[in-house]
């Protein structure tokens, strides 16, 4: 699975998913500072599930009309080790429970919710 790892996405975690077997683009190590439109952009165009901290993507496909393709995972975590992201979302990919394209797929600590596009 192609994933693209948002810029607030913990290097420790861009690792572990890789040594599970990701293709992992990190926008922090790629494209620093670049904008959320352009992490969309990037997304469609190499046909990567983004995964990000960034509440901001909520508005960017409900309000704003950008839909990537292959979904956004976003994660609603306060704390948590560096690598604990890593673990999380590929327990939810395994889980095979979830079609993540076209959806919204929001995780924390209770729940996993997800909004069709």
């Amino acid at each position: 699975m192609k994933l693209l790892a948002n810029e607030n996405f913990p290097k420790a975690s861009v690792l572990a998913l890789r040594k599970h077997g990701y293709d992992v683009l990190s926008i922090g190590e790629d494209n620093p500072s670049i904008q959320d439109d352009e992490v969309i952009n990037i997304a469609l165009k190499e046909e990567r599930l983004i995964v990000t901290f960034d509440r901001d993507y909520g508005e960017l496909v409900f309000k704003k009309g950008f839909k990537p393709t292959k979904g956004i995972i976003y994660l609603r975590f306060n704390t948590f080790a560096p690598a604990e992201p890593a673990e999380i979302v590929h327990k939810l990919i395994l889980s095979q429970k979830f079609d993540f394209d076209r959806h919204l797929t929001v995780v924390d600590n209770n729940f996993v919710r997800q909004r069709k596009y």
